[in-house]
Formats: C-alpha cells, sequence, structure tokens
C-alpha cells in the first residue's frame, strides 16, 4: 500500500462500534427480521466499507428470507441462512478502505452490490462493506435512492437482454412479468436496445408498463398472450410461464427463451421449468437459456450512464426507513410491489 492511501486511510472518520442492521436467524414470514445492534464490518484486502444511505428489496431477498425454493438451502444454509444481514443493493459513501484498494478513497460516492459473493447480502444496515470490482461511482445527477433500485434488477435485465438474448434493434421483445423490480427495468432497456417491446402484467399494472416506454402491453387477467397468433425474437420470462410447449408458441423460428427466475414450487422453483427447457434444446431451433446474473461492474456503469441521461429510470414504488424493512417485504410479497421498495439508512 502506498504512503498516500495510508495516509488516507489514517484520515478517516471514527467510526462506532456498532451499527443497527436487519438481522435474521431463522427461515420464514418476514415476522423472522428483526431490528438490532451488530458489529460494524471491516473491509478486507479488495474491499471498501460504505456508509449506507439507501438499499432497496429483490425477489432474492424474499428467498433468502424463507428458504425457497427449499432446494437453494444447499447453497443458503440448510437450518439457517449462513449469512444474518440481508440486502443485496447498496448506494452510499466510502468511509474506509482495505488493503490494496485504489479505485475508491473515503467520500467517494457509490453504489452496486454488496459483501464478497455474488448472492451475498449486507445493505440492510448503516454500514456495508462491498469489493471494489462490484461498485461504481455515482452519477452526481442521480439520487442514492434511484441509484440503490438499479444494481442486481438493473443487472439482471441487462444481462438477460443482451448476453442472454442477444437482443439487435428491430426485434420484436416480450417482457413477462413486466411492471416488477426487473421487468420494469427490462421494458426500459429493450427500448435503448432498439427493440419492439410488448410487456405483459396485470390490469392495475397496464398504465404504468405503457409510460416506461413499452409499444404493447397485455394484461394478463384478460389475455392469454400464447394465444394471440404473435411470435417473438426474444422472451424474457419473470413468472415464468406455465410450460415450454405453450412458449414454443410465441417464439419466432431461432428466437431465444430467457427464463429469468421466479415462480415454481416451494421446494423446486424455477429449476422443473429450466430442466425441461434443457431438455428440449437440441431438437428444436429455438434457443432456451436460464439467467445466472453476475455482479458486471462494466454494466453497471452503463446503467449508472443511462440512468444519468434519462434513457432508464428507476420505477420506485415506495420508500421505507431501516426500521421498516419488515412491513417493506411483506408489502413486497403479499402485495406484489410494482417496480422497485428503496429503504433509507434512517
Amino acid at each position: 500500500m502506498s504512503a498516500e492511501r495510508s495516509g488516507e486511510r489514517a484520515a478517516s472518520p471514527l467510526l462506532p462500534a456498532t451499527m443497527r442492521a436487519v438481522v435474521q436467524e431463522a427461515y420464514g414470514s418476514y415476522k423472522v427480521l428483526e431490528i438490532r445492534d451488530v458489529p460494524v464490518p471491516e473491509p478486507a484486502e479488495g474491499e471498501v466499507l460504505i456508509k449506507v444511505h439507501a438499499s432497496s428489496l429483490n425477489a432474492a431477498d424474499w428467498h433468502v428470507m424463507a428458504g425457497e425454493p427449499v432446494l437453494a438451502r444447499l447453497a443458503l444454509g440448510l437450518r439457517r441462512p449462513k449469512e444474518q444481514v440481508q440486502g443485496r443493493d447498496v448506494a452510499g459513501r466510502v468511509v474506509r478502505v482495505g488493503a490494496s484498494v485504489t479505485a475508491f478513497r473515503p467520500g467517494d460516492e457509490v453504489f452496486g452490490r454488496p459483501g464478497p459473493q455474488v448472492l451475498s447480502g449486507g445493505g440492510f444496515a448503516e454500514y456495508a462493506r462491498a469489493r471494489v470490482d462490484r461498485l461504481v461511482a455515482k452519477p452526481a445527477g442521480i439520487t442514492f435512492e434511484q441509484a440503490a433500485a438499479v444494481p442486481l434488477a438493473g443487472n439482471t435485465a441487462l444481462q438477460g437482454l443482451r448476453h442472454y438474448g442477444e437482443v439487435r434493434a428491430g426485434q420484436k421483445v416480450l417482457v413477462n412479468g413486466a411492471s416488477g423490480g426487473v421487468g420494469t427495468f427490462a421494458v426500459q432497456i429493450a427500448k435503448v436496445l432498439g427493440a419492439e417491446v410488448t410487456g405483459v402484467c396485470s390490469t392495475r399494472n397496464v398504465d404504468l408498463v405503457r409510460s416506461i416506454g413499452a409499444d404493447h402491453v397485455i394484461d394478463y387477467t384478460r389475455q392469454d398472450v400464447t394465444d394471440l397468433g404473435v411470435r417473438y425474437d426474444v422472451v424474457l420470462d419473470l413468472v415464468p410461464f406455465r410450460s415450454v410447449s405453450r412458449v414454443r408458441r410465441i417464439l419466432e423460428p431461432g428466437g431465444t427463451f430467457v427464463l429469468g427466475g421466479g415462480g415454481g414450487g416451494r421446494l423446486l422453483g424455477p429449476f422443473p421449468v429450466m430442466l425441461r427447457s434443457k431438455i428440449v434444446a437440441p431438437f428444436v431451433s429455438q434457443r432456451f437459456t436460464g439467467l445466472d446474473e453476475v455482479p458486471d461492474a462494466a454494466s453497471l456503469g452503463r446503467l449508472a450512464e443511462w440512468v444519468r441521461d434519462g434513457k432508464v429510470k428507476p420505477v420506485v414504488e415506495r420508500v421505507h426507513p431501516l426500521s421498516e424493512v419488515p412491513e417493506a417485504m411483506r408489502y413486497l410479497v403479499e402485495e406484489h410491489a410494482s417496480g422497485k421498495i428503496v429503504i433509507t439508512a434512517k
């Protein structure tokens, strides 16, 4: 470490020994989430410590909270979650840097994904550690609340469309689940990529999906998209559909189906649909793939530019303080939030 960097670390502000955080020690409903005082984490080599200004809820937080699908507990922890503090998005200011860190310094405004692993938590707290390769600088024109809504949901949508779907200008793209956290980003990103976009959502969200740029909106309570005789080049499925055979009816020959997770049973979740897709794939001209989202600073930087330039706007339905994370999670699960729910560290 350079003398300059050592001096910056020595000059960083004194931090409290403990912080408020949302802690989970068991699987279950939103009632397993508790507000507690826990030790402030120390950044390891290649990490920074962030004073959290905002985070946001994702479906991944619900899956970890509930321990569902049960099969996922092989990775999450068999009897209880390995990580007690959840929250997979973070936006705030760097207050301390670990060894070998040169990309950021105390005072920098950043946003991205906390923790050391792909689906690590830590954002539902007053302080969070994060690897520097999972963070980008927050543009001056973006609020912390806007920034916190972007990382997991925005990156999932971008990777699903660009990397897995290989969306090109002029193609017809269907987003199933267009009013959710990932879906609202997907509709806008597909438009930025030059596609003609159809969004599928419920009646109450039709105007919302149209307002964020969808060329066509299908209310699934009134019409079944697989019965309309329209074919698409790329289908990004965030719900998912009932069967692979019905999906094939709306895919162009050579089209691509991207399963973005969600849905399915309590035990196996979307894995059976993913398995059937893999079995069918070698025998048809259409391409079937699952979406394995990976934190990517380059993609996050592209999203930050689009948000700064007004090409993509985070859809935030509600903002809750840290103390109301359990209620925010209840709303996410029971009321089916439109867009994102943002958490401020107040």
